[in-house]
């Protein structure tokens, strides 16, 4: 994968890099934490500019949260609450949970987003509930800019810092994404089997 990534840089430049960053959003095995360090290292070398590698990573960042955000949008709070209704008892969500979850992004939403584009594993889910709850396409896309910006600049100067090692910021940062899901799994079973207990416990009390 670093033999192809090298390649689709050196042979499109910035316009490569737009589109690996696209792509990782739609695809997380392909990894910003280690195309953008290899951006940042091809930077000082003289054939791209830190400042063009940052605005294109971004540009491919943002346009690659656009398609998860209408995903979000298509699944909709109303048809999420129909599906609770219908098929979250075992699961323990129901329609109001959901609601209160929106109403929730609604006060929230942009600082999710911005903080959300932050931490990897995160990155590109935070778009599906941003989408799901209606949050305004032009403010999503500024948040998410921000928060792209900020992780695209600190990845690409540390390739820069690097240089020839640039592999060594996926090395560190890789294994992040798996263990913020696999930490988010565990509280997702822990909240299911708290509210599974809960309702048990209320039905024995009665």
């Amino acid at each position: 994968m670093v033999e192809w990534i090298k390649n689709l840089m050196e042979s499109l430049g910035y316009a490569g890099i737009v589109f690996l960053m696209f792509l990782e959003n739609i695809f997380p095995p392909i990894p910003s934490e280690l195309i953008m360090p290899l951006a940042g290292f091809t930077s000082t070398q003289g054939e791209l500019s830190y400042v063009g590698v940052v605005l294109a990573g971004s540009l491919g960042s943002v346009l690659g949260a656009i398609p998860l955000y209408y995903l979000g949008r298509l699944v909709g709070e109303e048809r999420l609450k129909e599906w609770a209704d219908r098929h979250g008892k075992w699961l323990t969500v129901s329609s109001k949970e959901i609601e209160k979850v929106d109403r929730w992004f609604d006060q929230h939403g942009n600082k999710a987003v911005f903080f959300g584009r932050l931490v990897p594993g995160i990155r590109s889910l935070i778009s599906i509930p941003a989408g799901i709850s209606g949050m305004n396409l032009a403010t999503f896309l500024l948040y998410s800019a921000l928060g792209a910006s900020l992780w695209t600049a600190m990845l690409a100067y540390l390739g820069r810092l690097l240089g020839e090692n640039y592999e060594k910021v996926d090395a560190y940062l890789g294994p992040v994404s798996y263990i913020v899901l696999g930490a988010l799994a565990i509280a997702g079973i822990a909240w299911v089997w708290q509210r599974r207990k809960q309702r048990t416990t209320g039905r024995e009390a009665t």
